[in-house]
């Protein structure tokens, strides 16, 4: 039901504050977050070099990362889900800085793959945590835009992965690229601790606390990995499960594969890929902010606050396949970079929404584990589209396969999206 109607309650100014700084560090966080993923991608030619690893092998250290960040997925949301995202995300945060660290010191392809298993481990209650976060601090009605900023960092990250990386890369070499990222985690994990309360120990006035709690519905008994059996009897559930596949699927292909893409497809030198590879992935953070803007303004309007959610990921998947697949096909570089920009901006916009739909969907004492299931699905996309591409290219001798079907996979999941998520998941059903 709308709320537009309703007058605007008047949040206290320590609530406000609270609230802004736990978006701000999420942020953050989730930047450090992305610039870690990203730096293999970055540093693939020289990696290469050095270790001499085929584009199969590639391929496979791209994937590590994701497999165990997708087997992490529930564990971590029922932990998060338990024991709150204060200590979960802090010991995340900790783990992947130092994981990023060690990656600074291989000299073989099994001690890389270790490396980023443990990264994905470490990494993988930071969105499904956020999200929470954002759910225990912004009323029903609200949550989709702070989850969207929040969100974007995955955006806002890759696009200054490729110049920013490739410029420490240049200057100093990959591996200390690689420590230098890990180092401003652990700077993140320091601020976390010392910054962020849940609402319910920050000391905010309890009027405050009520008019968050206003819309939810009652939380459910469940704990642990019996609440995620419980959520696993929906078929909401599995859409978001299937449907997530396509949007980390088409927008892994463009964070682990553009910058060589262009080298290789495209002729670019690698300091000109840098800049060509950060035009997509500027677009896809102004998507993933746009989502929560989108969301947000059909909720003005009346939309009830899953479908305002909803229509923008399952339009925004739509879109990203059909601009992927044109851009492949093109055979002028900045005509092929524009519409890959379009596809990356509409694949972000179903990211936003998508992570934003769990919070408006499920009871708030399930949401990091409904996450957590959705982002399985995602992980998996993302474990996949490294590896396939890698193979393909490796076989065929070109990307334009591995585009195409990155965009016939993510129409198909717009939709999953579109007949097996219309239903709320209630306690009482």
């Amino acid at each position: 039901m709308s709320n537009s109607s309703r007058m605007p309650f008047s949040y206290s100014a320590a609530t406000r504050r609270l609230r802004a700084t736990a978006v701000i560090l999420l942020v953050g966080a989730g930047c450090v977050n992305y610039l870690d993923r990203a730096a293999v991608a970055v540093a693939e030619p020289k990696i290469h070099q050095e270790l001499h690893l085929s584009y199969g092998q590639l391929g496979v250290l791209l994937s590590a990362f994701a497999w165990s960040y997708g087997l992490a997925q529930i564990p971590a949301g029922t932990l998060i889900d338990r024991f709150g995202p204060r200590r979960t995300l802090g010991v995340g945060l900790a783990l992947w800085s130092l994981a990023q660290i060690a990656a600074t010191f291989v000299r073989s392809f099994g001690q890389f793959i270790v490396a980023r298993v443990a990264l994905g481990l470490g990494e993988s209650p930071m969105y499904i945590g956020g999200s929470r976060v954002c759910t225990d601090w912004f009323a029903l009605d609200q949550r989709a835009l702070p989850i969207a900023i929040f969100n974007s960092s995955s955006g806002l990250a890759p696009a200054l992965a490729p110049p920013l990386l490739t410029w420490l890369m240049l200057m100093f070499g990959w591996r200390t690229m690689f420590l230098i990222a890990g180092l401003a985690g652990f700077a993140i994990a320091v601020l976390w601790a010392l910054l962020y309360r849940a609402p319910e120990t920050a000391g905010i006035p309890a009027v405050d606390l009520q008019e968050i709690r206003r819309q939810d519905v009652a939380n459910v008994a469940h704990v642990g990995f019996r609440q995620a059996a419980w959520l696993l009897r929906f078929p909401t559930s599995w859409g978001m499960f299937f449907g997530f596949f396509g949007v980390v699927y088409i927008s892994w292909l463009y964070a682990t594969w553009l910058p060589a893409y262009l080298e290789s497809a495209r002729h670019q030198t690698i300091a000109d890929a840098g800049v060509w590879a950060s035009i997509p992935l500027g677009a896809g953070f102004l998507g993933a902010l746009s989502g929560g803007f989108i969301a947000n303004g059909l909720e003005k309007r009346g939309i009830d606050a899953a479908a305002a959610c909803r229509i923008p990921t399952i339009a925004g998947l739509l879109a990203a396949g059909v601009f992927t697949v044109a851009g492949s096909y093109t055979g002028n570089v900045s005509v092929a970079i524009g519409l890959m920009a379009c596809g990356l901006f509409a694949a972000n916009v179903s990211s936003s929404c998508g992570w934003a739909l769990a919070a408006v969907i499920a009871p708030p004492n399930t949401v990091a584990t409904l996450e957590a299931i959705q982002n399985v699905g995602g992980s998996i996309g993302g474990a996949l589209a490294p590896y396939v591409t890698g193979a393909l290219v490796q076989s065929s001798r070109s990307f334009l396969p591995s585009f195409v079907l990155a965009g016939a996979i993510s129409i198909a999941c717009a939709l999953v999206y579109h007949f097996a998520t219309r239903d709320r998941i209630l306690p009482s059903e």
